[in-house]
């Protein structure tokens, strides 16, 4: 049995691959800076954990993996090398973890965490169990990770330090394709043809689905190379393999139907979360599914029932004046999204919109967008920037509530002052989305508090 050690286990993709193993009998190890619910969902599990620097346990391991955000001189590399251990990123560990399994890929610059729950359930709505990897908690399940006796894995494949290129995917599937990582990919067009690249792993005998309404895609499939493979597509647009036709919005959430290559309709599918984005969500799962081989009528009984993932439009506290929700959107095009499908779901509430913005680059390159995308929301708090892998002080997110909105838009880089500006202009209905891909909970639980303690007062 072989010991694996993970730097960053806490972190939500390094935690689920210890999970995953875990659970597969294997012996795991694992470092962290700070505590985090991953961090102690694996060491409850059985994992040996440290907070801090960990070369003991590096040394000692036959392998060690490490998260993109840990740097050669890290301590626990230099141990691991040292004393001849092998030292990998995620995308060369995942050769390993799925060797043997029948891979389905989720892959998409926004989507693919919810895509990915969705499609775990349809699956699991056949009657087995599934391998899986995600980077949130499917809420049914409460993980993100699990070990099953199938040849299904499914997982989300992430972009990000070319995770995805570790994947050999029997399915490939990109929800959309919208510059993202400058810190990264250095431009569009890298960034694009590492979209090429992930859809080239996929087998000789396995399909691609692709988006049929993202603009990004039809670029891809424009201008960079693609070997041959089966190509399906699904979407609104007419044509689509999989196309949605008869979407509705009903009291809770949506309903659609699928008609698939052109035939009779199947469904109607019901979807209890917000937004036209989710319905594309909804229909590259049911689209995967039914590449697969599943029933897709056992599927719909599976989507009606999906409560979403953790950090996805995440409802974590109601009253009769206020809804609080935490949100994992850090891209413009998330925020702009979301805010609409909260619009259509709560026309009679105040949408605010706290933005905790994440990574210098992101920010500064995509400013102008963000403050288009706030602007949606009725009220909107710009939190403290939040670097994760980036140092640099010398950028302040001020100017874009400037932009966003003089009257209606506030830079407020101190939690409590926030709190008190949201609680002091409350309209009597109010909804906070909370997004944030950092430190947003903390600031959702500081407002809970608050409006908890108000509660019990009156």
């Amino acid at each position: 049995m072989k010991k694996v050690h993970f730097i960053g286990i806490g972190g939500t993709g390094i935690s689920a691959i210890a999970r995953m193993l875990l659970e597969r009998g294997w012996r795991v190890s694992g470092s962290d800076l700070r505590s985090s619910p991953y961090f102690e969902a694996v060491t409850a599990l059985g994992a040996q954990t440290v907070l801090g620097h960990a070369p003991a346990l590096a040394k000692t391991a036959d392998l060690v993996v490490r998260s993109s955000a840990v740097r050669d001189d890290d301590p626990e590399v230099r141990a691991a090398r040292e004393n001849g251990i092998p030292v990998l990123k995620r995308s060369e560990f995942l050769p390993v973890l799925t060797e043997g399994y029948q891979v389905i890929a989720v892959a998409g610059s926004h989507g693919k965490t919810t895509t990915t729950a969705m499609l775990v359930q349809c699956l699991r709505s056949g009657g087995s169990e599934v391998n899986f990897i995600l980077g949130a908690d499917i809420k049914e399940l409460g993980k993100n990770a699990q070990a099953a006796d199938n040849p299904a894995f499914v997982i989300e494949a992430d972009e990000y330090d070319y995770m995805f290129l570790g994947l050999q995917p029997l399915v490939s599937v990109v929800t959309n394709i919208e510059y993202d990582h400058p810190d990264f990919f250095h431009s569009p067009e890298v960034y694009t043809q590492a979209f090429a690249d992930f859809i080239n792993q996929t087998r000789p005998e396995g399909s691609v689905l692709l988006c049929a309404d993202d603009e990004g895609i039809l670029a891809m499939l424009e201008n960079c190379d693609l070997l041959p493979k089966q190509m399906l597509s699904y979407g609104f647009r007419d044509g689509a393999d999989y196309q949605i036709i008869n979407h509705r919005l009903v009291p809770g959430g949506q309903r659609f139907e699928l008609s698939i290559h052109g035939q009779t309709p199947l469904g109607p599918f019901e979807l209890n979360l917000p937004g036209r984005f989710n319905v594309l969500n909804a229909a590259a799962a049911l689209a995967s599914a039914h590449i697969y081989g599943s029933d897709l009528s056992a599927c719909a009984k599976a989507l009606a029932a999906f409560e979403g993932t953790s950090r996805r439009f995440d409802l974590v506290y109601q009253n009769a004046n206020w809804m609080v929700i935490n949100d994992y959107g850090h891209h413009p095009s998330q925020l702009s999204q979301t805010i609409e499908g909260a619009h259509q779901l709560y026309p009679d509430h105040t949408i605010w919109a706290v933005w905790e913005p994440h990574t210098v680059s992101r920010t500064r390159l995509l400013r102008h967008q963000f403050a288009q995308a706030l602007a949606q929301a009725d009220r909107s708090v710009i939190l403290r920037l939040y670097g994760a892998r980036e140092a640099d002080d010398s950028f302040s997110p001020a100017d874009i509530a400037q932009e966003a909105g003089k009257e209606n838009s506030r830079y407020l880089p101190e939690n409590q002052a926030a709190v008190e500006h949201i609680l002091a202009n409350r309209t009597g209905k109010d909804l906070v989305i909370v997004f944030s891909a950092g430190n947003g909970p903390e600031f959702a639980r500081q407002l809970v508090g608050q409006l908890s303690k108000e509660q019990k007062n009156d």
